[in-house]
């Protein structure tokens, strides 16, 4: 988790994020003061938000495409 090295040897992609949470968690009083930095580790580890966001995304896209599709439909036999 933590150990600085990524898949192939180099620096892991979370490791600066790991330890700008782990400085703050060792000179903080209350844990949830690095609240932010926390979530900020999990969501490069995991990248939760980031695909919640892309899913609401594409699904705007197929409502918005099914509505001009239907309304599409609706003009076209209005005008015959």
């Amino acid at each position: 988790m933590a150990s600085g090295f990524g898949i192939h040897g180099g620096k892991g992609r979370c490791y600066d994020t790991w330890m700008d949470f782990s400085e703050c968690m060792s000179r903080c009083a209350v844990p949830g003061d690095c609240a932010a930095l926390r979530d900020d580790y999990f969501e490069c580890l995991h990248h939760r938000k980031e695909y919640s966001r892309i899913n609401a995304i594409n699904k705007e896209k197929e409502r918005q495409a099914a509505l001009h599709k239907d309304g599409g439909k609706d003009q076209k036999a209005g005008h015959h």
